[in-house]
């Protein structure tokens, strides 16, 4: 895939995503991998054109609060490639709130998220896999649910045909040579070192030239 210049590009997902955007302004586009994404695409641009860039983020979101304002969030935006993140609070809300989010369930309105897309849009599907980097003894046990709600992750990204960005694999690697909280302080959150390196595999997984010809390297 290449992006265009013509390009409006949607993200979608829970606060890693929203990374505190001003839901007030359109345009935000929070502190997080999708802005790194954005000046990416900037600087490769130069003075020319660049694709828009649209955050539609929400902290705290599960895949059933995608599922409620997917059409008016992505769909009504007519985007050329939209991007998910979700997934982690699906795990997170089971441990802190015994909240359950049966896998099958997930999987199944992932996979319908996905599906709905392909439909209604010509836009490429881009899918960022879950992760944590554990920082607290009890969050080691958080992979029971975690692991096999990524591989369902996986299994909607390859039915759909969605390029898979694995964020997972990505933090665990610069996890062998840094702190985990040096990437994401309570596990889940990335640093601007954790979302610079999301965003790098997005790059490399959706539009490599754009991480070759910028100048910032």
């Amino acid at each position: 895939m290449h992006i265009k210049e013509t390009d409006t590009l949607l993200f979608v997902g829970d606060s890693i995503t929203d990374a505190g955007r001003d839901r007030g302004d359109s345009a935000s586009l929070g502190g997080g991998y999708v802005n790194e994404i954005a000046r990416t695409l900037r600087a490769r641009a130069g003075d020319g054109p660049v694709p828009a860039v649209l955050n539609r983020g929400i902290s705290g979101n599960r895949v059933y609060d995608l599922e409620a304002r997917w059409a008016t969030d992505v769909i009504d935006h007519r985007p050329d490639v939209v991007t998910v993140k979700i997934g982690i609070n699906d795990t997170w809300r089971l441990y802190d709130s015994q909240l359950a989010s049966p896998i099958g369930e997930f999987e199944a309105c992932l996979d319908g998220l996905l599906a709905d897309t392909v439909r209604k849009l010509s836009a490429q599907l881009v899918v960022i896999t879950p992760f944590l980097l554990p920082v607290t003894p009890d969050q080691e046990s958080w992979f029971e649910d975690l692991t096999p709600r990524t591989d369902a992750v996986l299994r909607a990204a390859a039915a759909n045909g969605a390029t898979v960005v694995r964020a997972d694999l990505a933090l665990r690697h610069a996890a062998e040579t840094k702190e985990a909280a040096e990437l994401a302080r309570d596990g889940v959150h990335p640093t601007p070192l954790g979302h610079r390196i999301i965003a790098d595999a997005w790059l490399a997984a959706v539009d490599s030239a754009a991480v070759a010809s910028d100048p910032r390297r």
